[in-house]
């Protein structure tokens, strides 16, 4: 059971909440089936922190509820430069691999799915994105984490080289 949902929540800590996958899973036993159910969820506050978090329980709302624990238990900080991300990469998780490029104002959240979901949590406006290999939404998800957690800023790198940024594009 394959169904890409995907929910908004907006809570008292001022988080966003995307439920991204929610998945029966059966275990058979001697006397029949055990279900039970997964959830992948993407929690951002939309000014540039974000996470994922994935949560396996026998009640769906229980499921969910790990998975936003988890998800805010492990947020990143995403640099972005106005609506958009600061220069183009490609995150790869597996055989998973997601392209993100910058866009100019106006241009909206072009991607897919998965992806869509992390840009709207984070607070992306304007990007361009293609999801490459597999198509596994877990995958895909830890992949758009992988690209977004190499992402750098101008500042970040003229303070790696010991120079400011008027010296950097000098």
């Amino acid at each position: 059971m394959d169904r890409s949902r995907v929910r908004d929540k907006d809570k008292n800590d001022g988080y966003v909440e995307k439920l991204i996958k929610l998945n029966r899973v059966a275990k058979v036993v001697k006397g029949g089936r055990r279900f039970s159910f997964s959830a992948l969820v993407v929690v951002g506050d939309q000014k540039g922190k974000v996470g994922f978090g994935f949560g396996k329980a026998n009640d769906v709302t229980e499921s969910i509820r790990k998975a936003v624990d988890r998800a805010k238990a492990n947020m990143i900080v995403v640099p972005m430069k106005k609506t958009s991300i600061p220069h183009e990469i490609v995150g790869k998780y597996k055989s998973a691999s997601v392209l993100l490029r910058p866009a100019v104002p106006g241009t909206g959240v072009i991607a897919g799915g998965a992806v869509r979901a992390i840009c709207d949590a984070c607070g992306i406006h304007d990007i361009l994105s293609k999801s490459l290999g597999s198509k596994n939404s877990i995958n895909t998800v830890k992949a758009a984490f992988d690209g977004l957690e190499h992402l750098f800023d101008a500042k970040s790198i003229a303070k790696n080289r010991g120079k400011s940024l008027s010296e950097m594009w000098g």
